[in-house]
């Protein structure tokens, strides 16, 4: 499959995580990235057109979609260097947490085509889930190429509303590190009863991982899966009798994810 022009702001760890995964869909050879940190693209060198600013962009350069990957405090600075490139033809696909559609269309002036998205970290290993929100005068073919996009790098998913991108950022952006806190913890508790640490760890992180695969195979939901790992009166009963007492891990996920809401909202000013 081919891809349109691009033209990548930033090359961070989600933004090369995305590059790697376009590169083997087929990213053509004129797309840009603009980095300032050379070392950022180097496992790129020969596949892409690496400038260190906006500024030495080429002036004939015209990208069907310009990501942008920059870290969100860098915004105000970046982003109306590039009120040249908003045309109706070109579509801007943001993955910055907490950055509007009306908060990026300000910084780029006039009336830019933008698709705000919210990826999560395991997009490195092609294992992601994006939700994506498309912005007033997004077409139909701007909509399928950025989710085209999206999906090089794992599962993609649309919302209508762009209020829900704050609890989408609440429970996948920041899912992965709930998840590997769950590893952490087990690993502490496996070596509190006694285990090796280096037991401990392979334990936690495999048991971790493969739950997810099998999750990710089965066609039966969550509580159906737990159910079947839980014997009466056996071992994991014992142990989800303390994690799902009410004021337990239930609740506290929930709170987690509030919490994590009302954050993105914040940032979202």
């Amino acid at each position: 499959m081919s891809l349109p022009p691009l033209l990548l702001i930033g090359c961070g760890k989600m933004g090369g995580a995305m590059l790697a995964g376009w590169l083997e869909k087929g990213l053509p050879p004129e797309t840009v990235v603009v980095e300032p940190h050379a070392g950022a693209v180097a496992a790129f060198a020969g596949r892409v057109r690496h400038v260190a600013s906006i500024a030495e962009i080429p002036a004939d350069f015209v990208p069907a979609a310009v990501i942008l990957a920059t870290k969100p405090q860098e915004a105000p600075n970046a982003l109306p260097a590039l009120a040249h490139l908003v045309r109706p033809e070109t579509v801007f696909l943001s993955i910055m947490a907490g950055k509007t559609v009306a908060g990026l269309q300000a910084l780029l002036g006039g009336a830019p085509h933008i698709v705000r998205a919210m990826p999560n970290t395991p997009a490195a290993v092609r294992l992601g889930f994006t939700v994506a929100c498309p912005g007033p005068g997004v077409t139909a073919a701007q909509r399928e190429l950025c989710d085209t996009l999206l999906s090089a790098v794992g599962e993609a998913a649309w919302v209508e509303r762009e209020s829900l991108i704050d609890p989408v950022t609440a429970v996948s952006g920041g899912g992965p590190a709930y998840v590997f806190l769950l590893a952490e913890v087990m690993e502490k508790a496996a070596i509190s009863q006694g285990l090796p640490p280096d037991l401990a760890r392979r334990m936690a992180r495999a048991t971790v991982a493969g739950s997810g695969a099998l999750l990710a195979a089965s066609t039966e939901d969550a509580s159906t899966l737990r159910i079947n790992v839980t014997s009466p009166k056996g071992t994991t009963e014992r142990a989800l009798a303390v994690l799902m007492r009410p004021e337990a891990w239930p609740a506290l996920m929930e709170e987690a994810i509030k919490a994590a809401t009302a954050r993105s909202r914040e940032l979202a000013g």
